[in-house]
């Protein structure tokens, strides 16, 4: 069996423009004044043309609308693209098809009619329920209007998703206890908790850089708000089954499964990542990241935007077990151990046990509740011993 199986096969779509730029994200997004949404269906029916030629016969699993703001997409230009792929692809009979959405009013407008192109989950972009907090965090929308647009999205969607940032400026502990259950009583099945990172080259980070972004919490709280979260969620029936994700057993992202349990996924769009595996060797794509030159070149010749790169058993074997980690069901030694071609770091491994950082089951390992914070430390000492041939 190829070892992408384990996770199955995605496909992500990445629309890269935004309303306005948030100060915090690093994300490949853009603000156009005007977009020509008729080209960027054609580009996307084009790539999904070349792509589906390179992985005929296979069931693709999910797709996933990212961003930016895909819910500034036309829901023809969706419904264009939802039908090229069921054009090209057999769909597993459980698909799952999500698009991420701003909770703003024009956004929520056009919830009906993406759910009627094929979309059956939608991801909020809530990231605050606090009014001076969005206001610092540059969302275009309210808490009223959030508030909003979840009520119609769970009326439209079989599954919705909320995210919210914490460890934000001079946000206090109990502050984030009662924003997270205010999250929990729309009830939804799925939420994406992160704690906010200052990322250079974002307007966060220069003015990190500058002293000027005043209250961010200390080490110790942001640590505190991690594991309040963990308590909270697992309490409330969503536990987490990823550092940053929480859901009610069964709802969890299929889509970004894929991703860390290391299936194959095929990225479409201005500056999207990709792993596909083809004549049995696992290839890494990356998309040119600025979006006219991307749109002109997939237009003249599809896959001339795109660069590819055949991963290494190693980059392979050290891959898995960065996304795998990750996760509460944590990795497979013997899955490792093939991808590489040797086992793990016998003296790695056991000092993260006696550390207290990982816990062994058999075949599995899986990080504790302390080493969930400590994943970089735990990676460069399982992989020591390569690195240090190297």
């Amino acid at each position: 069996m190829e070892d992408w199986r384990h996770a199955g096969f995605g496909l992500y779509i990445h629309w890269p423009f935004c309303q306005s730029k948030c100060p915090y994200c690093d994300f490949n997004s853009h603000v156009a004044a005007r977009i020509d949404q008729s080209r960027w269906l054609q580009a996307f029916q084009h790539e999904i043309d070349r792509i589906g030629a390179l992985t005929e016969g296979r069931i693709l699993n999910t797709v996933f609308f990212g961003g930016g703001t895909p819910s500034l997409m036309e829901a023809a230009t969706v419904q264009g693209i939802l039908d090229r792929i069921r054009a090209t692809w057999t769909l597993a009979n459980d698909v799952e098809i999500t698009l991420e959405a701003n909770p703003g009013s024009v956004e929520a407008g056009r919830f009906d009619a993406y759910a009627k192109a094929g979309v059956n989950r939608v991801s909020l972009g809530i990231q605050s329920l606090d009014p001076d907090d969005l206001r610092r965090l540059g969302r275009m929308h309210t808490v009223d209007e959030a508030a909003r647009a979840i009520a119609i999205a769970q009326s439209t969607f079989d599954r919705v998703s909320i995210d919210l940032i914490f460890a934000r400026q001079n946000q206090t502990l109990s502050a984030w206890r009662d924003e997270l259950n205010c999250a929990l009583d729309f009830g939804t099945s799925h939420l994406s908790l992160y704690q906010l990172t200052i990322e250079d080259g974002t307007v966060f980070g220069k003015m990190h850089a500058k002293n000027l972004l005043k209250g961010l919490p200390e080490e110790d709280l942001a640590a505190d708000m991690f594991e309040l979260t963990q308590e909270i969620t697992r309490a409330a029936g969503l536990p987490a089954y990823e550092v940053s994700n929480h859901a009610r057993p069964g709802d969890e992202s299929r889509h970004n499964l894929i991703y860390w349990r290391m299936g194959d996924y095929a990225g479409i769009g201005p500056g999207a990542h990709g792993r596909l595996t083809l004549d049995s060797a696992r290839f890494a794509t990356e998309a040119e990241r600025q979006p006219t030159p991307w749109l002109d070149q997939t237009l003249t010749h599809p896959g001339s935007a795109e660069r590819v790169e055949r991963l290494t058993p190693e980059e392979r074997a050290a891959e898995y077990l960065m996304f795998a980690l990750r996760l509460k069901e944590g990795a497979s030694l013997s899955r490792f151990q093939a991808l590489r071609g040797s086992p793990l770091s016998a003296a790695g491994l056991a000092e993260m046990i006696d550390l207290g950082f990982l816990h062994q089951d058999g075949d599995r390992i899986r990080t504790t509740e302390t080493g969930v914070m400590m994943l970089n430390g735990i990676l460069r000492a399982l992989l020591a011993d390569r690195l240090s041939a190297g």
